[in-house]
């Protein structure tokens, strides 16, 4: 059975590749490189013992797209990361990420028209909820006005699938929703691997913590929290690539409800932005240089999941926790800076 993943190389990309193709899938793998890097090839053949399947691949060129089907009309299933993620550049660059984000959904989702197996799966956010009312944040939240650019196209790509289901029945698509993904893959062969400037708050912690940076900055001090910062749900990204695989095998085993589907993919626990410096600082045995500065726009007080659905309808949980995220974060981040 041959899988696409876009943004196949990318952090949440790449475990995912590794997943499947340790549950038995051929995958082919289309990215442009432009926030990743082709070496994670050889960490996911490495870790599974195949090669999948690579083509360098920009997903805004429509005629490139369609030839691609052309020559892979036997895909049976297509899960999609490829997307520009980082909530402060898409207040500066709204236009790059709608013309990313939205057009390369279009795209791909008029081509997964004319296969046989019309099966997605699409990389959402807990950002389309915003600021919810109540926490922990369930599916049956209402959709907020986004908090930011990034967030607004979650949301567009959510209402594009679930128009598209509605008119053709023979599609069917999941889309899933997370929350902070962090972490790296216990053999250190594959993990976060930003280009640049990191945008989350895990590699900055980790290059700060390993020298490249020379302090991590805390966005806000002043929230209505426990100890004034943000509050997020950080779930390891090896739990969340195989909330992917669950996902793909229930559209390809015809369980699905109705062909458009939503889940949560969090742990349920929310920790604090100084919760987890904490974690990070009491498994690496390392002080971290941080301070705390003015608040960042587009940032939510707290986030974190109500995770029943994704664990009764599933089948999906996840094993483990922030301290296992943080060693193995600091572990690839020691790895890559030794090579």
């Amino acid at each position: 059975m041959k899988i696409l993943v876009t943004g196949g190389l990318g952090f949440i990309g790449s475990h995912t590749v590794v997943e499947l193709q340790n549950e038995g899938y051929e995958v082919v793998i289309i990215d442009n490189l432009s926030n990743s890097s082709i070496e994670v090839l050889d960490g996911i053949t490495t870790i599974t013992g195949k090669k999948p399947i690579f083509e360098k691949l920009d997903l805004k060129v429509k005629p490139d797209v369609q030839d691609f089907f052309k020559r892979h009309n036997d895909i049976v299933g297509v899960i999609h990361f490829a997307a520009n993620k980082a909530v402060g550049e898409s207040v500066a660059e709204p236009l790059m990420y709608y013309e990313n984000n939205i057009t390369t959904l279009v795209y791909l989702l008029q081509e997964l028209k004319g296969l046989s197996n019309k099966n997605f799966i699409f990389s959402s956010s807990c950002t389309v909820y915003g600021q919810a009312d109540e926490l922990p944040i369930t599916e049956n939240a209402p959709v907020k006005p986004a908090e930011s650019p990034y967030g607004n196209t979650k949301q567009i790509g959510e209402e594009i699938i679930r128009d598209t289901c509605r008119v053709n029945g023979d599609i069917k698509a999941i889309a899933l929703r997370y929350f902070n993904p962090i972490g790296a893959h216990p053999s250190t062969e594959i993990g976060e691997l930003p280009i640049g400037v990191p945008q989350n708050l895990v590699p900055f912690i980790t290059q700060t913590a390993i020298g490249m940076r020379e302090q991590l900055s805390v966005f806000g001090g002043d929230y209505p929290t426990s100890d004034g910062t943000c509050v997020r749900d950080y779930i390891h990204v090896v739990d969340l690539a195989k909330a992917h695989v669950l996902a793909l095998q229930r559209l390809l085993n015809d369980k699905n409800d109705s062909n458009y589907e939503f889940f949560n993919l969090g742990t349920g626990t929310g920790s604090t932005v100084l919760e987890a410096v904490q974690s990070f600082e009491r498994v690496s045995g390392k002080s971290l240089n941080y301070k705390i500065v003015d608040r960042r726009e587009g940032d939510v007080i707290a986030a974190y999941a109500e995770t029943s659905k994704a664990n009764s309808v599933l089948g999906w949980k996840t094993e483990l926790n922030l301290d296992d995220a943080m060693d193995s974060a600091w572990k690839w981040e020691q790895k890559i800076r030794t090579k």
